[in-house]
């Protein structure tokens, strides 16, 4: 950006004359800019400055447009010459929609994340309250007669007979009726009828905020009583309810079947009695149905959801109930971390371990990493739930910085499955199927009972091969083979979507004769039918869940029996509860064996325990079989002999030898350009910039670097990528050098012509 396209309220560079002339009201505000800083406007002399509260959404002059941003705080103080500070032109509130927690929160996510806080804010809010200077307002809206109403001649409208019916029903209620009330008692095009009398001025519509229910100690807030808790169930709700009303973080360690909902039911439960409200976090748009049905089963408050499935109005106003303290608990994915909650008494974060916390753009923020934060700020409880705990929960116990509550007991009489190895080397594979797994299959299948088959790869087979040249299908614009989906006889790729048909001949020496390799759950299917055509099959994938509602039906054909083999990605691998599953196959474990990211192995010792834990679920006895051609390797030893406790065990003690997280801090600066050479300069800038400020860090708080180098996969999307991974002993050297780097990178050259970002405590290194 130009000098010249900055607006005037951002050249503080130049030494302006600093005034505290307190004649001038300043109002510091979050722009939604890729600027970096907050930005000083003035109130007019019309506006009140007791009516501006941070919070407040306002319009701003912003350059040569008009910019929604939120108000910060309000000083006597500014940096930047008077004559250079524009005022605010509109507020566009009547209360704040951020209160002061939110607002504190935010702030330290843009600090944290070194994101623009204008942008920080922006994601935050809904989007009509980015886009529209009137947001509706929260509540019901009414309609009601009006005086001209009243008064006009309604033997007028005999032949509108929907207008006149319309009427007489809003005569009957003058205090006003819903658009679903009006609706109860009218047919056909009757909202083109109300658009009309509104348009005359015979109607008029008021906004009645909704009513926040008076929950006493001794209301009714169970609809149906909970289950009978065993024994480590009930320790652990005792100890969590020992540590109410304060700040204090408690990991539920408890494998699956173990019962950690009904542990969050119960502890809910008394946060409900004692009036307040919880948010509950959960990875996956899939997990919300089942999760609100068991709640809607025990209590008798409003639960509401929130994931990315809503459209923008249904978000909107979900947000403005829970804001209002109508909703008391709310479900939701990873954004839902930043909603406002007037009575939040708790968090509770189940599966804390899954990789769909982290968002992998924009503001690369962790939901968990937040929800701690707002905790703490917020003096309340927070709970974090998982069969298969991240290593930064587990240290943090060791630490003892978290609680940590363990349950190894099945819930009722469910015993865990047996797990087994099948050494698939010099074995004849039928599409990736064993001969030993067929068999077993058949015999579950016998028993009535149902079987799932997980393979972490989509579409009918990663690989298009000639078989005379050599040819492999490439996309153009990755570094990446094309995926062959047979279904609609297309070759696709999966990291930029792009797709084209099947080639007849090979595109390099003509030959006919083209290969498919490598298994796709599109291919398992086709085999399964093939060799069990009488039973009923269905495969879960991203490809057969597209359609709106898709996932929840094929999952409540799974949980009731309908289909006998169920086929899936991870879709099906996390927190589902399939009664009558007792086979669990992982078709091909080595995939996930060999990764230069030293999460890898943590992540497949996750996954193999999650698909795991979709077999014996309740009386009936489960199995679990993974097919590999390295039954010697040392990670699926250690899973099948110790469990994931050992594993996790092994796994804190390597990374502490070699200081990897959570025993060291990490950033990841990436950068993709036009070409290659684009992204190297610019992070051999950075390299060179944090190199520089590395010595002024106190003695042994060294900082290490990996890179300059190329991204994974270089090319993405037609673009050419890089990284340099940063990695301190000390979370605030890291941040020091990071804010260092900040300060000049937008000046520089090389960042003009790249894509950068900033990923703290990076997930993946992609």
């Amino acid at each position: 950006m130009s000098e010249n396209s900055i607006p005037e309220n951002t050249l503080s560079e130049k030494k302006p004359k600093k005034s505290s002339d307190k004649n001038f009201n300043i109002v510091q505000v979050a722009v939604p800019t890729p600027l970096r800083r907050k930005f000083d406007y003035l109130l007019s002399d019309e506006i009140n400055p007791q009516h501006v509260m941070p919070g407040m959404r306002v319009l701003v002059p912003f350059g040569r447009t008009k910019q929604i941003a939120v108000v910060l705080g309000l000083s006597e103080h500014t940096d930047i010459e008077i004559k250079k500070l524009r005022p605010i032109s509109k507020i566009l509130d009547k209360k704040p929609v951020f209160p002061a927690t939110i607002i504190k929160l935010l702030n330290w996510v843009a600090a944290y994340y070194h994101h623009p806080i204008g942008e920080v804010y922006q994601t935050a809010l809904p989007v009509h309250y980015r886009k529209k200077e009137s947001a509706p307002e929260p509540g019901v809206t009414l309609w009601f007669l009006t005086e001209q109403g009243k008064n006009a001649d309604w033997d007028l409208l005999k032949r509108a007979v929907r207008q006149r019916s319309i009427l007489e029903q809003l005569k009957c209620s003058p205090e006003g009726l819903s658009k679903a009330q009006i609706a109860s008692k009218q047919e056909g095009q009757w909202q083109s009828a109300l658009k009309v009398l509104v348009e005359k001025n015979w109607l008029a519509t008021k906004v009645q905020e909704n009513s926040i229910k008076n929950y006493e100690a001794d209301h009714d807030i169970c609809r149906n009583p909970g289950l009978q808790l065993n024994a480590e169930q009930q320790v652990t709700v005792t100890a969590l309810l020992g540590h109410d009303a304060r700040y204090h973080a408690s990991l539920i360690d408890g494998i699956t079947g173990s019962g950690k909902t009904e542990v969050y039911l119960s502890f809910i439960e008394q946060q409900l009695k004692n009036t307040r409200q919880v948010l509950v976090l959960v990875p996956e748009i899939g997990l919300t149905p089942q999760l609100i049905h068991r709640f809607e089963h025990r209590f008798s408050v409003k639960i509401q959801t929130l994931h990315s499935g809503l459209n923008n109005t249904q978000r909107m106003k979900i947000w403005q109930q829970v804001s209002s303290g109508e909703v008391r608990i709310l479900i939701g994915t990873r954004s839902a971390v930043f909603t406002p909650m007037p009575d939040l008494g708790a968090i509770i974060i189940d599966e804390e371990h899954d990789l769909s916390f982290k968002q992998q753009d924009g503001i690369r923020y962790s939901a968990r990493d937040i929800a701690l934060v707002r905790a703490n700020y917020a003096n309340i409880p927070i709970i974090l739930g998982s069969a298969t705990p991240s290593m930064e929960s587990l240290y943090l116990c060791q630490t003892g910085k978290m609680s940590h509550h363990k349950l190894r007991q099945r819930a009722g009489k469910a015993k865990p499955p047996e797990v087994h190895l099948i050494d698939v080397r010099g074995q004849y594979l039928q599409h990736g199927i064993s001969r030993i797994l067929i068999d077993l299959i058949h015999q579950h299948l016998d028993k009535n009972n149902q079987v799932l088959l997980f393979q972490n790869r989509r579409g009918y087979s990663p690989v298009l091969l000639c078989n005379k040249c050599g040819w492999i299908g490439h996309c153009h614009r990755c570094d990446a083979k094309l995926t062959y989906h047979q279904q609609q006889n297309r070759l696709r790729c999966h990291h930029c979507q792009t797709e084209q048909s099947l080639p007849t001949q090979c595109p390099e020496c003509g030959h006919s004769e083209l290969s498919h390799l490598g298994i796709g759950t599109e291919r398992v299917e086709k085999t399964i039918r093939a060799l069990f055509p009488e039973i009923e099959v269905i495969r879960i994938d991203r490809d057969t869940t597209q359609r709106k509602g898709a996932l929840q039906t094929m999952l409540e054909q799974a949980r009731d029996g309908q289909k006998q083999i169920l086929i899936g990605t991870q879709m099906l691998a996390k927190g589902h509860h399939f009664p009558n599953v007792t086979l669990v196959a992982i078709l091909d474990i080595d995939q996930g064996l060999y990764s230069i990211d030293f999460r890898a192995p943590e992540r497949l010792a996750q996954l193999i325990i999650q698909v795991s834990g979709r077999a014996g679920r309740e009386e009936k006895k489960g199995q679990v079989v993974l097919q590999t051609s390295h039954p010697e390797d040392e990670i699926l030893n250690t899973l099948l002999n110790e469990g994931y406790t050992g594993f996790a065990e092994k796994t804190l003690a390597e990374r502490k030898e070699i200081l990897l997280p959570p025993y060291a801090y990490q950033a990841l600066i990436r950068a993709e350009g036009n070409k290659t050479e684009y992204y190297q300069s610019f992070l051999e800038y950075c390299f060179q910039t944090m190199s520089s400020s590395q010595q002024y860090l106190p003695a042994g708080h060294d900082v290490q670097f990996l890179g300059p180098v190329s991204a994974p996969m270089e090319k993405k999307a037609g673009k050419f990528r890089g990284q340099l991974l940063v990695q301190a002993s000390s979370r605030k050297n890291l941040h020091n050098i990071l804010n260092d780097l900040i300060k000049t990178i937008d000046a520089t050259k090389a960042a003009q012509r790249v894509r950068w970002s900033i990923d703290i405590d990076p997930q993946e290194l992609y």
